[in-house]
């Protein structure tokens, strides 16, 4: 499809966004939830040098040994906690990044050339992520933590939890804490969101225009698709997962009274290395990378392939106009 002929309306980013995303959480979601209790996990420290405390056996704590353990005490299922707080969020999420993304390129294009430069897309990437972080992204991740932090059985209906589902969850945690608490996390969800897209549009970019000179193609195959959106993702987690695994911990409680939200930051952050090490900044790494990279691919994968399907339907409805007269 030639990039002059490429449909760029709000209406068909909403469309190819959600239905890429819809798709994305539905095969990645159970990555996510793996990394986010690896990422609430603290180190059991013992009560004294000579203690005789049992030592956790080795491994046990690696992303496959979380996720059996997931599936053998509450259920296949529990992997899919928070899910429906994902499926709300994720179309408006996707029509936000991609709509504000093309938005921002426009505004960051060269008035003679009319070509974007590569520190244009970065720019344009990191606003297009802030902008998912404001607008969905935080209250949508308060919610699904929630949800994804509870370690009840989905096989024993007499574990009732806290949260029954994403809007219970979303009332119960606003009848409780206030509006405020949907966004605890903002700034840091703010900058996870603006360095992965900053990072995840300028590599896709500059590999799609590479592959596509290379090959002298004006559409590539969606398996190109596949493999360039993978690799692009893979590059936002290694990047920034200090930033997610601190977000994660200050979403997962309320807040103590009187403690803003910078405090609260270097609180756990501090309290992270101090007591766990620098490593623990990185827990959760593996199942991200899986989740975000193969996401990535097939969020990019969906939404160049939904995105030309609208073309050729929007294509053929200009030519039976234009034949019947009516156009």
């Amino acid at each position: 499809m030639p990039k002059s002929k490429q449909p760029n309306d709000l209406t068909t980013h909403f469309v190819a966004g959600g239905a890429a995303g819809a798709m994305e959480a539905l095969i990645c979601h159970p990555l996510d939830t793996i990394k986010v209790r690896m990422q609430l996990k603290t180190r059991q420290i013992a009560h004294s040098i000579g203690s005789n405390a049992p030592k956790p056996p080795v491994g046990s704590n690696n992303f496959i040994s979380v996720g059996a353990r997931i599936v053998h005490r509450e259920g296949v299922l529990a992997l899919y906690k928070g899910l429906g707080a994902v499926l709300t969020g994720i179309t408006p999420k996707m029509a936000i990044r991609f709509t504000s993304f093309e938005l921002y390129k426009s505004w960051l294009r060269d008035k003679q050339t009319g070509k974007v430069s590569t520190t244009a897309t970065f720019f344009a990437g990191i606003g297009a992520g802030v902008t998912e972080a404001v607008a969905v992204v935080t209250p949508m991740e308060v919610v699904k933590i929630r949800l994804q932090a509870q370690r009840n059985s989905t096989r024993d209906p007499t574990d009732i939890p806290k949260y029954r589902n994403a809007p219970h969850a979303a009332y119960t945690v606003i009848r409780e804490e206030g509006f405020g608490a949907l966004y605890k996390g903002v700034s840091l969800t703010a900058l996870r969101q603006a360095t992965n897209q900053g990072v995840n549009f300028t590599a896709y970019q500059e590999l799609k225009k590479q592959a596509m000179k290379l090959q002298n193609l004006d559409e590539l195959p969606s398996y190109q698709h596949l493999i360039l959106g993978g690799v692009s993702g893979a590059m936002g987690p290694l990047c920034n997962n200090p930033i997610d695994t601190i977000k994660t911990r200050i979403q997962r409680t309320p807040n103590p009274a009187g403690q803003s939200g910078w405090s609260r930051i270097k609180l756990v952050a501090t309290d992270m290395i101090r007591h766990e090490g620098w490593t623990a900044l990185y827990r959760g790494i593996t199942p991200r990378v899986l989740r975000v990279a193969p996401g990535q691919a097939i969020t990019f994968m969906v939404y160049e392939k939904v995105k030309h399907w609208i073309y050729i339907v929007k294509e053929q409805r200009e030519k039976q106009l234009t034949s019947s007269g009516d156009y």
